[in-house]
């Protein structure tokens, strides 16, 4: 029978956690599928980790993961990611603001036959300037780089195929592109919109301060999708675009000099083209060494560039 790990990552969420328990088992307890709940402190102040603590002693189907300080959401979903045991793993943030009642509703799509089923808060309870509209931008963003459209990224209530997961590694704050890497490897994607609560306890971890964070972790997603297995191509193509433009300044500044009698060191295209050689040599160069890079990555741990749904009479 399908056993189910429900995946929260808990920081500063006390008054959040007996009310959280008591919604996360009455639904999945409806559900007649075994499961289990782990809840990862992420170094967690003011009490939290004993209600945690106790919480687990009173039912051994709640499991516990401290963290010895604070390493975020991204870790702490990794953590939960790594000690969960079930077929299906779901994450859901701590604050109440997802709702355990949309879990069946995501293993229906589950069953259907996808691999992951993404959370869509389309009535979001959250302020507008500071967290709506930012998310709306950045979600639309991160659709037109990744080519996987979802209406919304950071919404944490999702469900995943155990295998989908199997070689994720997440880091920094990649948490929310969790669906992209899925994609990558085939993974069956399905969007279901889903109920969200106003916050009753404690406070926001969430600020207009994370744009920025999202926006570089996007930049890295986008060279990992295009470039990670021939990065001499990325960088190499920006190597040869800065060549050819200091080819150009240094034919303009020629002609210049030639035609009209202008002087080398009354235009700047000397050390314009002098500018872009250099950095289109260190571009290129770079992309040697990541080159070197990814084999090393790659051949050390024996792993490939590709992945496999089946096969058929292959031992």
């Amino acid at each position: 029978m399908m056993k189910l790990s429900i995946l929260v990552p808990i920081y500063n969420e006390k008054d959040n956690l007996g009310p959280l328990r008591a919604a996360l088992l009455g639904t999945l307890e409806t559900l007649g599928k075994p499961f289990e709940v782990i809840l990862v402190n992420d170094g967690s102040i003011y009490g939290s980790a004993e209600v945690m603590d106790a919480i687990a002693a009173s039912d051994v189907r709640f499991k516990i993961v401290h963290f010895k300080r604070n390493f975020g959401q991204t870790a702490a979903l990794m953590a939960a990611i790594d000690h969960a045991t079930g077929d299906v793993l779901i994450p859901m943030d701590g604050d109440l603001q997802n709702d355990p009642q949309d879990i069946p509703r995501l293993l229906e799509r589950i069953e259907q036959g996808y691999d992951v089923v993404s959370g869509w808060r389309q009535d979001r309870q959250d302020q507008t300037l500071s967290r709506i509209l930012p998310s709306k931008i950045a979600n639309w963003l991160i659709s037109w780089i990744s080519g996987v459209p979802l209406h919304d990224y950071g919404c944490s209530l999702k469900a995943y195929r155990r295998e989908v997961l199997s070689n994720v590694h997440l880091y920094g704050e990649m948490h929310r592109f969790v669906p992209i890497y899925a994609a990558w490897e085939g993974a069956r994607i399905s969007e279901l919109v889903v109920m969200h609560h106003p916050r009753k306890f404690g406070t926001s971890k969430y600020g207009l301060g994370r744009i920025n964070r999202v926006l570089l972790d996007l930049l890295v997603v986008r060279f990992m999708q295009k470039a990670f297995d021939r990065p001499i191509h990325f960088f190499g193509t920006v190597g040869t675009i800065s060549l050819g433009t200091a080819l150009l300044a240094g034919l303009w500044a020629l002609g210049l000099k030639l035609i009209e009698g202008t002087s080398f060191v009354s235009t700047p295209l000397p050390l314009l083209a002098a500018f872009f050689a250099l950095s289109g040599v260190l571009f290129i160069l770079l992309g040697l060494i990541a080159e070197l890079q990814m084999r090393v990555y790659f051949e050390s741990q024996a792993k490939r560039f590709y992945t496999l749904r089946a096969t058929r009479n292959i031992e």
